[in-house]
């Protein structure tokens, strides 16, 4: 079948359409709360540092303490119903924020706790996301439908970054999280209206939590492709997070941009991430998804360098914290959409939801260690941050150029993998892979 534009999966899968715009609204109300969140606990709460640090830590280590059973536990119910819960449990979560804050009792442990849970809902509504999607359309139309999710996610961010610095600069910063509220209720209404709950996995007897665990640790680690998008990935994740707990404190602190002009440059890496995710099916056509994924790390390791020259006269430092936020925005939708489609082509549909588990596990898992020690550095000097975090990150994207990436022009047909090193045959094609569109 011929690979589809974006526009078009859309207009035809209708359960993924359903999928997509619930995404996407949730993802609009995220987009503010990530402007407005850290700007609740920089300024409203007068956070250190450290405690940003921490606070980054708090919504990330729920990938860490229950990535692997994750993915077990979604495969033993129907997605749309994790879906619609998972957003709903934000809903609330989130929506506790500015009513806190009406009540003059918003702090920040209660901040650590919200996070905390919202990102444990987080978690799970990602997994099955990302292993509900191959069921709702052809496998050959995976790198349209991951194209248009993150063109879709790229959009909304930059439209809620711009929302959330109108509503920062208007209202006290806790109080723009409502609409990220409101938007999980709106998304839960959409992803409630999709017909399919989901492929059932039946499996004689119900293996034990370790053994089905293992399963998915398998089948990353034992393809020589996903080891090394797994690994590259989870340098570039961990590099990430140390910047990303820093930004807004060095460009509200380091540079003294004002909220509204934090918000504008946050906003940027919104415009950056939709030209990019449009682009990546035709840059990766071009050079193959391997190099592709290579050239989305060079990119983003490449913005933390250059935000660390930002300095002089105020119309050089916006120039340069401009062009910092284009690569930031440009690189992870080149790199994220490759490295989906190939977890999603090469994994076999069953062993799917434990996969991105496993993944998120091993990669997201890393983030609470980049958020903490980008706080213990940032309390030492927030430009040795970004240039040790880069320096990371451009680790990340040489593993992945001595890897078989380099040379992985074609997305693969089916779950199959490349012959590794050491001789062992490839995987077993899937035969899953070729059945024919619902």
């Amino acid at each position: 079948m011929r690979r589809e534009r974006s526009a078009h999966v859309l207009v035809r899968y209708a359960d993924f359409r359903r999928l997509f715009i619930g995404n996407s609204v949730s993802q609009l109300g995220s987009s503010v709360t990530t402007v407005a969140l850290p700007l609740s606990a920089v300024v409203y709460l007068h956070a250190s540092p450290f405690q940003m640090g921490l606070l980054g830590a708090a919504a990330l280590a729920p990938h860490f303490v229950l990535g692997l059973p994750a993915g077990v536990w979604v495969d033993r119910l129907p997605y749309r119903r994790i879906l619609v819960g998972a957003d709903i449990a934000q809903a609330v979560l989130i929506g506790a924020v500015p009513v806190l804050a009406l009540l003059h009792a918003l702090s920040l442990w209660q901040l650590y706790l919200v996070v905390t849970l919202a990102g444990v809902a987080s978690l799970f509504e990602n997994v099955t996301a990302q292993s509900f999607t191959p069921s709702l359309l052809p496998r050959d139309q995976l790198a349209s439908a991951n194209s248009a999710l993150m063109a879709g996610s790229a959009t909304v961010s930059t439209t809620g970054s711009a929302v959330g610095s109108a509503l920062v600069t208007l209202f006290a910063a806790p109080f723009a999280l409502a609409l990220d509220a409101v938007s999980f209720a709106v998304a839960g209404a959409c992803k409630a209206r999709i017909s399919s709950t989901g492929p059932v996995r039946r499996t004689v007897g119900r293996q034990r939590l370790g053994a089905e665990i293992a399963v998915g640790l398998r089948a990353v680690l034992t393809r020589p492709t996903l080891r090394a998008v797994m690994s590259a990935a989870a340098l570039g994740a961990l590099a990430g997070q140390m910047q990303s707990v820093m930004l807004v404190l060095f460009l509200v602190q380091g540079l003294k941009l004002s909220a509204g002009f934090t918000g504008l440059a946050i906003t940027l890496v919104g415009v950056s991430g939709v030209l990019s995710a449009v682009a990546s099916t035709r840059v990766s056509r071009r050079l193959g998804p391997g190099p592709a994924f290579i050239a989305g790390m060079l990119v983003s390791a490449s913005a933390g360098l250059v935000l660390v020259l930002a300095a002089g006269p105020r119309p050089v430092v916006l120039a340069v914290v401009a062009l910092a936020q284009v690569l930031r925005g440009a690189g992870p939708s080149l790199y994220g959409v490759n490295q989906q489609t190939l977890r999603q082509t090469l994994v076999q549909p069953e062993l799917l939801s434990r996969t991105n588990a496993t993944w998120r596990f091993l990669v997201y898992g890393l983030q609470p260690v980049g958020a903490l020690l980008g706080g213990l550095l940032g309390s030492v000097d927030l430009r040795l941050t970004l240039v040790v975090s880069s320096v990371v990150m451009l680790l990340g994207a040489a593993v992945a150029l001595r890897s078989p990436l380099r040379s992985l022009r074609e997305t693969p047909a089916a779950a199959t993998d490349l012959r590794p090193r050491s001789g062992r045959p490839a995987d077993p094609p899937d035969p899953h892979s070729q059945r024919p569109a619902a």
